[in-house]
């Protein structure tokens, strides 16, 4: 979840690009407690004081449980755009959303400049099928303006009873936004993250939608499935699709390269002190695939648990990508039980991770073997970037050299205007990178001739030109 938040109840995934959340949750019970400066302990007694007096003096009778509850997420605000707290109904809702199933709208979102942000519509949901894209932004639920709103209570705002209509107002686009109206009827959302089929009758056609907790055992049965249709002198390879993927489990991700390797690291996580890092190996024996060539589908929608799987196959060198840059969202996310069953969470960013070859992807993202953009529609030219990591206020910073989004339109639903998955299906038929790039380069040189030129200021130019004299030699 790439942003903010992380909970995710009635279908809205809170944050841009699922956060990589860590596999072991951890408590704060027992725990050692870190010894603080006599500045902090006076700083607590500040903090005690205002509260006692907003308490005790304001002008109507404050929530407690709020005051203390914006206190903390005030705190955890000021660190990064994913640290943050959830209360126990956020508990709550953030597991459901990890199980695969929720309740809602379907919608991946997180929160920019005081409004609610899509990330993605989740596949096959009241979201996608109403036409909400990445990039859009919600500024009012039910006639009701965003603005003010904190993040959960916009996804709460948008949560209700199964089949309940919901009227979300949007603006698509850059500079010169376009308003639309968009009514849905929220439904129980039922996330199967792998997706399968045979393209053509050779190549093994497979897309994750998130990283959840069946990603990895999904996989497994559409490799295996997949194997059973397309016998293997026959299967030329695979197509793993992780465009618009927001990410999700790490533990998942990983499960998700060892079905590709089976050997060496897949992941490091890298914390604040040397003796917190963690290195994630490949099991032995543990390639599904075979060694059959695999091609990885990405773009500015891809994130986190997605940049740790692409990451790792390139390192490897045992994919090769294609599409445009990922989201950039390189850090971890563990959720810290704060007490019993009925008590919320701490989701505290606790490491950043990094590929085998140690390239850490936080605000810079992956960037493809082959760079090839989709043809926008009309309505969406110039309107078709994710910012990325890099453009979220407060992100961890990584250097001099981060890099901003890049494309991130709707997977075309007519595969032959697909010209992402066009060029993998060239690339596992036989065709050489150098063809492929060629091919990319003189079909943009066509497009551009078809481009009819701009009308010349000269008058006597854009004048209709008389017939020609039979000797006249004729234009090209």
């Amino acid at each position: 979840m790439i942003r903010k938040t992380a909970f995710i109840a009635t279908g809205i995934a809170i944050g841009a690009g699922c956060a990589t959340l860590g596999q072991h949750a951890r408590s704060f019970i027992g725990e050692a407690a870190v010894a603080a400066p006599a500045d902090t302990y006076k700083n607590l007694n500040l903090f005690g004081d205002v509260f006692d007096k907003v308490r005790t003096d304001y002008v109507e009778k404050p929530d407690e449980n709020k005051m203390v509850e914006a206190a903390i997420n005030g705190m955890l605000m000021s660190l990064d755009p994913h640290s943050s707290y959830m209360n126990a109904k956020g508990f709550k809702d953030m597991q459901a959303q990890t199980s695969g199933k929720f309740g809602g709208l379907g919608i991946e979102v997180t929160q920019e400049e005081g409004v609610v942000k899509v990330v993605a519509p989740i596949d096959d949901t009241p979201a996608a099928r109403a036409g909400i894209m990445s990039g859009d932004l919600i500024v009012g639920i039910d006639d009701e303006s965003v603005q003010g709103m904190t993040l959960g209570q916009a996804v709460d705002k948008m949560r209700g009873e199964v089949n309940t209509p919901v009227k979300l107002t949007i603006w698509r686009g850059g500079k010169e936004k376009q308003k639309i109206e968009v009514k849905l009827v929220r439904a129980e959302i039922h996330v199967k993250s792998v997706k399968f089929h045979k393209q053509g009758d050779d190549v093994g056609y497979i897309r994750i939608t998130s990283f959840s907790e069946d990603t990895g055992e999904g996989l497994k049965n559409a490799m295996l499935k997949l194997q059973e249709e397309i016998p293997n002198d026959k299967l030329k390879g695979y197509v793993l699709d992780l465009r618009n993927n927001p990410g999700g489990l790490l533990d998942q991700s990983i499960a998700v390269v060892n079905d590709f390797v089976d050997h060496g690291e897949i992941v490091s996580t890298r914390g604040r002190n040397a003796d917190e890092t963690m290195r994630y190996n490949a099991r032995p024996a543990a390639d599904l695939s075979k060694g059959k060539p695999v091609v990885v589908l990405i773009n500015g929608g891809s994130a986190s648990a997605s940049e740790i799987v692409s990451g790792a196959l390139q390192d490897h060198k045992r994919a090769t990508l294609i599409g445009t840059r990922s989201f950039g969202k390189g850090s971890v996310q563990t959720i810290i039980p704060l007490g019993g069953p009925n008590a919320g969470a701490l989701r505290l960013t606790t490491a950043r991770y990094y590929t085998p070859s140690g390239r850490s992807i936080q605000a810079k993202g992956i960037d493809p073997d082959i760079v090839l953009l989709l043809d926008p529609p009309e309505e969406l030219k110039g309107k078709d970037d994710a910012k990325g990591e890099a453009s979220l206020k407060g992100h961890l910073k990584n250097g001099d050299d981060e890099k901003s989004g890049s494309q991130a339109l709707p997977i075309p639903e007519d595969a032959a205007k697909d010209k992402q998955l066009n060029a993998a299906l060239d690339l596992l038929h036989g065709k050489t990178k150098a063809q492929i790039l060629a091919a990319v380069e003189a079909a943009q040189k066509e497009a551009q001739k078809a481009v009819p030129k701009e009308a010349s200021k000269d008058p006597a130019k854009d004048a209709p030109k008389t017939a020609q004299k039979p000797d006249a030699k004729k234009a090209d």
